[in-house]
């Protein structure tokens, strides 16, 4: 990547990964045209080139930059601070909704690039995806109480599958025409509902 991009000016850097978040979000990564991207941004494809040498190195720098925001304004929430897991999977679930509505491009592309299959750069997001949700996990389930949970539960997994499931969902919701918001957090409630009836330890009458 060349350093010259950082000295463009932050309105025409915001403007060419706006342009690749919306390209790459309607289609998979190698239908997407970079030409496609640069008409989008309001440059030639030579200057794109000229900050990013391929496609390849413009797409992981994409999907990074959605790493870096979500994971701030995840931060930002105190998510990773809970006591209560389905307290911080609610919160981490407000946070995305919330990215999805303010900025649908980013989010449909987050989505898309984890289900992406190319061979290109399949590898490179699975174990940056591992990585990532290494640390959620470990800033999760630090603060847990394991006795809230019912004998024999292996909360890595369950949060595991729980983080899956979410995953899925956003998928799903943003693949429909019209997203409903309100919707999809009455959705999540009840799955978050669902989850405690299935993983937390009876209290005892």
């Amino acid at each position: 990547m060349n350093e010259r991009f950082f000295e463009l000016p932050e309105e025409k850097q915001e403007r060419i990964l706006q342009a690749g978040f919306r390209v790459f979000s309607r289609s998979s990564y190698h239908q997407a045209p970079m030409n496609e991207v640069a008409a989008e941004a309001g440059i030639s494809k030579s200057l794109l080139f000229h900050y990013f040498r391929n496609k390849r190195e413009f797409y992981l720098y994409l999907w990074y930059i959605c790493g870096r925001r979500t994971i701030s304004q995840m931060e930002a929430s105190d998510c990773y601070r809970q006591a209560d897991l389905f307290e911080s999977m609610r919160l981490g679930m407000k946070v995305k909704m919330a990215i999805t509505r303010e900025n649908p491009d980013m989010a449909l592309f987050t989505l898309r690039a984890f289900y992406e299959t190319d061979p290109d750069i399949r590898q490179d997001i699975q174990e940056s995806c591992q990585s990532l949700f290494s640390w959620k996990a470990m800033h999760m389930l630090m603060n847990l109480n394991p006795g809230q949970f019912r004998d024999g539960i292996d909360i890595r997994h369950m949060y595991r599958d729980m983080y899956l499931a979410s995953e899925g969902y956003l998928w799903e919701a943003m693949m429909r025409n019209d997203v409903d918001f309100d919707l999809m957090e009455q959705d999540f409630e009840e799955m978050i509902g669902f989850w405690k009836s299935i993983y937390l330890r009876k209290e005892k009458k």
